[in-house]
């Protein structure tokens, strides 16, 4: 199956419809998820910071935390069997959600007004809605349990990588 074609059917996850386990399990769809989130997340970070190193450095952990971190939550559900399906649906709304964060970055960069803000808050809270789905119809879940893995998820993923990444530097 073409990756357009993949694409076309997870894209609606982005719009909270569908269920990442009836999805299409491709692993070349993951890697290139993969590839394309470590790359726009890299250009994110290094745009926040000015230290491609560092960038590299928290980019990596980040997207190891990302895949250990949705490994782990399927291995406790006993679920791990969906891995692909659930990571790609992951790494694939993070990367939607990236699209529309770099020209609001850009944009902030540039002069610093506070509707930016806001609408990077609001972005935010689109992708822990979309990963509090994902995690919600994959562990069968009610929406508070999903809502706090989701928290939990963000608080490890960026908290930690930053946290370890600020360690090391």
């Amino acid at each position: 199956m073409l990756s357009i074609d993949i694409l076309r059917q997870f894209l609606p996850l982005c719009w909270l419809k569908h269920n990442p386990l009836e999805l299409t399990r491709s692993t070349a769809f993951f890697k290139q998820n993969l590839a394309f989130f470590y790359v726009v997340e890299f250009l994110i970070q290094t745009n926040m910071t000015d230290d491609p190193f560092e960038s590299f450095l928290e980019v990596s952990f980040e997207t190891a935390f990302t895949l250990l971190f949705i490994g782990f939550i399927l291995y406790l559900n006993k679920t791990l069997y969906a891995y692909v399906q659930t990571t790609t649906a992951v790494l694939l709304c993070s990367n939607i959600v990236s699209l529309f964060i770099i020209p609001i970055l850009v944009w902030l960069t540039l002069n610093q007004y506070l509707l930016s803000y806001y609408v990077l808050g609001l972005l935010f809270i689109w992708e822990l809605a979309l990963i509090a789905y994902i995690f919600r119809t994959t562990l069968s879940i009610n929406l508070s349990a999903s809502f706090a893995i989701s928290a939990v998820y963000f608080i490890l993923v960026y908290l930690g990588s930053f946290s370890i990444g600020q360690m090391l530097m």
